[in-house]
Formats: structure tokens, sequence, C-alpha cells
């Protein structure tokens, strides 16, 4: 587990310094999107990381890694924008936004460490392909959850849908590291 929690912690310390510098570079203009619109752009790169498994002909040279940084981040957004609210204008500042990106971390990794420890690392044994398919599943049901008001009979909530495409993600990229 201790394994875990160091490659855990360097595939979200890559996925930060890309969220800082797109924050330097735009803004937090991402402040302005509404749930459904992460959820579909999550979606678009989890559509896309399946055709770059499945297709043979790549027409644009970006791999898996760069998908799954981008699911990542955005899923970092949409827990921050269930938090704070969509609002019309940007409002954080770079060091605002980190602390919210750190404080949802925080809270996705203790999910992971928790769920980790009562599965007994059963990820590791799973293709990356697999953690695909389960990250599409998850958008899936958040797409039906946001279609049904927010409202769930029995399921848990779009908040603990998001941190576990947070956590697939990082074990997708814990498995192309190694």
């Amino acid at each position: 587990m201790q394994n875990t929690s160091e490659q855990y912690d360097a595939v979200i310390k890559e996925c930060r310094e890309l969220f800082q510098k797109k924050m330097k570079d735009y803004g937090s203009a991402w402040r302005i999107l509404r749930l459904p619109s992460l959820t579909d752009q999550i979606y678009i790169k989890a559509q896309r990381i399946r055709g770059l498994q499945e297709n043979d002909v790549r027409k644009v040279d970006e791999g898996e890694k760069s998908e799954f940084i981008g699911i990542i981040n955005y899923a970092i957004m949409a827990l921050v924008q269930i938090e704070k609210g969509i609002v019309e204008q940007p409002d954080l500042d770079v060091a605002e936004a980190v602390e919210l990106y750190n404080k949802h971390i925080t809270i996705t990794k203790t999910l992971m460490e928790n769920k980790n420890h009562d599965y007994g690392e059963a990820w590791r044994e799973m293709r990356v392909s697999s953690l695909t398919d389960l990250i599409l599943q998850k958008l899936l049901r958040v797409k039906q959850i946001e279609d049904n008001k927010g409202k769930t009979l029995v399921s848990e909530g779009i908040d603990a849908n998001y941190q576990d495409i947070i956590n697939y993600s990082v074990f997708a990229l814990i498995h192309l590291s190694e």
C-alpha cells in the first residue's frame, strides 16, 4: 500500500503541475462550466482513450497518458463546481484554485486508500482497458444522475462517481508508467 500511496502522489504531482500552468495561462475560465459540460468533456477524453486502445492507426500524436491526466483535472474541476457552484465570471486565482485542488485530491486519495485496503489492491491485476471501461461506465451513471436532476433512489451521488473516475485514472497512469 505504501508504494501505491507514493505512486499516487507522483501521478497527482504531474497532474497538479499541468493544472497550475493552465491556470496561469487561462485563469479560472473553467468556473463558468456547468457540471454536464464537464462530464461531457471527461466523456470525450475517455472515449478517445478507448479509441486509442482499439484502433491501430492514430491521426493525432497524443497518447492515453495526456488524456488520463485531463480526466483527472476535469474531474477535480467538477468537484470544485459541486462545492462552490457555477459562476458567471472566473473568480479564482491560482493559489485559491490549487488549494481547492489539494483539498479535493486529499479527500479522493483517502477514499482510494480505504477502498484499496478493502479490495486488496485488486486494481493491480486489471488491464488499463478495463479501467477505461469503468470510467466510461461511471460517466454514463453521472449523465443519468444529471438527467434526473441529481436525484437518486439508492445510488451514491455525482461527487463519489467523480472521485472514482479520478482514482481509476490514477491507477491507469500507474500501470502505464510500469
